[in-house]
């Protein structure tokens, strides 16, 4: 079964946080979906770090220049 995707790329940016953690949230462990930007979100990474550290794996798939895609899985 493939992962689900969320492309933020057409969502306003102030709105684009609180999705992402909403989709991580709706995560069953183990689970996992595929960030889709239009910009490194190294900037989330440290946003999940401090806020849900030790819960989630970051593995970049795919690193730019116009497009990055991130896998994001919830470990805990």
């Amino acid at each position: 079964m493939s992962e689900p995707q969320l492309d933020v790329r057409a969502i306003q940016p102030r709105d684009r946080h609180p999705q992402i953690f909403g989709t991580f949230e709706s995560l069953a462990v183990g689970g996992a979906f595929i960030l889709v930007n239009d910009h490194d979100p190294k900037p989330l990474y440290y946003h999940f770090n401090a806020e849900r550290a030790g819960t989630f794996g970051w593995e970049y798939l795919e690193e730019g220049p116009d497009v990055w895609r991130v896998r994001i899985s919830r470990t805990v």
